[in-house]
């Protein structure tokens, strides 16, 4: 009964940590979408990029392409919605609409993001995605691209953003 309670608060707390939007039935919302390409240099690349690796790695093992790295745009907007997430406290989808958008107006057929919050590693946060359905269901979706929000807020929690789009 112990193990019986404890997965269940471990599968309730994950569920509480991480999060998953697609655009799918999102409605377009009235925006401007100009975004300045320097908050892509915010982001933990180092980070990021261990992220990136896991992904692709997982995606290789089920015969999926790898995905590329945006260090631009989606970039931009990913640690503009991790700062906001900061801000907050929490994780949120909040103004998903924005950001799908921004993206199809350069180029996206299709976005989607994964977020996160208090994992101290890309192995952490990736394992946890990968043990949730809709993470897991993005991370191996018919995408092209990536790009990463991933800052610690004040207090040192670290906080995920990542935007997947098709080209």
């Amino acid at each position: 009964m112990n193990l019986l309670r404890t997965g269940l608060l471990a599968m309730a707390l994950m569920s509480l940590v991480t999060s998953c939007q697609k655009d799918e039935g999102v409605a377009p919302e009235t925006a401007n979408y100009t975004i300045d390409l320097n908050l892509a240099q915010e982001t933990d690349w180092q980070m990021a990029n261990e992220i990136l690796v896991l992904v692709n790695e997982h995606r290789a093992s089920i015969g999926l392409s790898a995905i590329a790295k945006d260090q631009q745009y989606a970039s931009a907007y990913a640690v503009d919605h991790t700062q906001y997430m900061i801000d907050l406290k929490k994780i949120s989808h909040d103004n998903f609409g924005i950001r799908s958008q921004a993206l199809k107006q350069r180029g996206a057929e299709v976005v989607a993001e994964n977020v996160a919050f208090g994992y101290a590693t890309a192995e952490a946060v990736v394992t946890a995605w990968l043990h949730s359905d809709g993470h897991k269901g993005i991370i191996e979706g018919n995408y092209t691209h990536s790009g990463f929000g991933i800052m610690k807020s004040p207090e040192g929690t670290y906080y995920f953003t990542q935007l997947f789009y098709r080209k």
